[in-house]
């Protein structure tokens, strides 16, 4: 069972209780949940089409009573009242998270490519609603920076309450997983090899990693039931350029596996419920492998009309066109075609199944 957050019309976005969470079927296509309440009244109340995906998460952390009515819910009412996802939009499952914690250095070779030694704790920083943007998404490039870098990473979304839990109790507060970009401008970030001659960068990363537009997160939100403890995933990204040798050509960036996490999920949880308490969709970005761009010879930054996709194995593809700080893309590139895609089609539907492929 696989969860979506399906946005309002456009006008509407900004109210939040005009978002519906629908549930993936097996065939590709979506049930809203309160279709699925008016099919087994008695499992679920119609109330529940009001609801975000974290409150639902607070209500039934395991989603059993979804798992349930699905079940005892007739085959053929499920395919008839279910909707065809090339016609709607996708918001990130948790639209507006509490809490958002990001995680640096927790893959040896990223650490490595950094020439870094290995750390005792992960490096935690806070990071914002604001920046959080959904599958198709155009991210902004604002004006000033000229290192805007990709981090294809793993988040974490939390079902059930955690505060100073053991790390062998951290998975039992996981509801599941979805794919995250965590898009840095490394010139703001104060990276010293991102840095133009007399340039200092900010040295914090308020700017750098919290800017809007800068966390893409989705599309779907895969149970635990399907992913276990997060280990084992690969997770690679690419990026197709408007300019360069390789220009309208995905050039895969970063190549890793989950396995290489120093610190996993379930001790990522426990180490940070000791002083923060995590709530029901509160979101845990889990580090990045090596391969991001600032670290390349040569150096590889994201820039207005690129297009950039991030693939977790199982969990699901994330992509999304850079556009300037007005929001616009070149004439031809990549993201003026991918958004003209997405206009005409009025769906930035993803492939649903969780599969793998060699490339975007």
């Amino acid at each position: 069972m696989r969860l979506v957050t399906i946005r309002p019309t456009i006008g509407e976005a900004a109210d939040p209780h005009l978002h519906k969470v629908a549930v993936v079927l097996a065939n590709g296509r979506l049930l809203t949940l309160l279709a699925l309440a008016s099919m087994v009244p008695d499992k679920l109340a119609e109330e529940i089409e009001r609801l975000d995906l974290a409150t639902v998460l607070a209500l039934d952390p395991g989603l059993g009573a979804i798992r349930e009515a699905l079940a005892l819910a007739d085959g053929g009412a499920l395919d008839a009242a279910a909707i065809d996802p090339a016609t709607v939009r996708l918001a990130p499952p948790i639209p507006r998270p509490g809490k958002i914690v990001g995680v640096g250095y927790n893959y040896l070779d990223h650490i490595r490519e950094q020439g870094l030694e290995r750390p005792d704790r992960p490096t935690l920083f806070s990071m914002f609603a604001n920046s959080v943007i959904g599958d198709g998404d155009p991210i902004r490039r604002p004006a000033g920076t000229h290192a805007l870098d990709l981090e294809g990473e793993l988040a974490v979304v939390i079902g059930r309450r955690a505060s100073r839990v053991a790390a062998a109790e951290g998975l039992s507060h996981v509801a599941g997983y979805t794919v995250a970009n965590d898009i840095t401008a490394r010139d703001w970030q104060g990276q010293k090899k991102a840095l133009r001659p007399g340039e200092k960068g900010d040295g914090q990363w308020l700017r750098a990693k919290r800017s809007d537009t800068f966390l893409p997160l989705g599309p779907m939100l895969i149970p635990t039931s399907e992913v276990g403890d997060g280990r084992g995933l690969r997770v690679r990204s690419w990026r197709t350029g408007a300019a360069g040798p390789q220009v309208n050509e995905p050039v895969q960036m970063q190549d890793g596996n989950t396995n290489d996490l120093l610190f996993g999920v379930a001790e990522l949880i426990s180490l940070i419920s000791q002083e923060v308490t995590l709530d029901p969709g509160d979101v845990i970005v889990t580090g990045t492998p090596s391969g991001v761009g600032v670290f390349r010879d040569p150096q590889v930054f994201l820039e207005p009309g690129d297009v950039v996709t991030v693939e977790v194995e199982g969990v699901g593809r994330l992509t999304n066109p850079i556009v300037d700080a007005d929001g616009r893309a070149p004439e031809g590139s990549p993201a003026e075609r991918f958004l003209a895609k997405q206009s005409a089609t009025s769906s930035a539907w993803p492939s649903i199944k969780g599969q793998s492929s060699s490339q975007p």
